[in-house]
């Protein structure tokens, strides 16, 4: 059986495509080639966005896996502050976010999204080293999550001993 990757986004990596993008600007510009730096430009932002929108399409045949979701089976109020901590060009991110605000009509917490892309203070701070990652309270998922998982991680954190399992895991995969 084949090995899938983790369903998250090493931030090393969305670095590392920052560089890349930032790393042919600088190329085509000391080469003298501004047509192509102009193409650049547009193609490679594009190019990442159009990767970020197929992405749950096509993530079963780059080794990531499927990132179908799992219907939340038991929804109710839960007046927590839910905090989704997210890089630009993640594309787990987007999909966790939908289900999140999806969840969030439904159960009635508080969602603040930070994009750590530019923030590696927040990155050292919290130790987070994959995004997306969703936190409340003591509690965090690192990773692709479903509707279920998402549902329960929130439903957990309003009792102060519930540590769901899957948070314990996923936590340990930080470091």
């Amino acid at each position: 059986m084949k090995q899938m990757m983790k369903q998250q986004c090493p931030m090393v990596f969305i670095y590392l495509s920052w560089a890349i993008f930032i790393g042919g600007l600088a190329f085509f510009a000391l080469k003298g080639h501004y047509a192509f730096v102009l193409l650049w430009l547009v193609v490679a932002p594009l190019a990442q966005w159009a990767y970020i929108r197929v992405f749950p399409v096509i993530s079963r045949y780059v080794g990531y896996g499927s990132v179908d979701d799992q219907q939340a089976r038991e929804v109710g109020q839960a007046p927590a502050k839910v905090i989704l901590y997210t890089a630009l060009g993640c594309p787990f991110c987007p999909v966790v976010k939908r289900r999140l605000l999806t969840l969030q009509a439904e159960m009635g917490f508080d969602l603040e999204e930070v994009d750590v892309t530019l923030k590696p203070d927040l990155l050292i701070t919290k130790g987070i080293r994959a995004v997306p990652v969703v936190e409340v309270g003591e509690q965090w998922l690192v990773g692709h999550a479903t509707s279920e998982q998402l549902a329960a991680l929130i439903r957990n954190s309003l009792s102060p001993t519930a540590v769901s399992a899957i948070t314990e895991t996923e936590r340990a995969n930080i470091g």
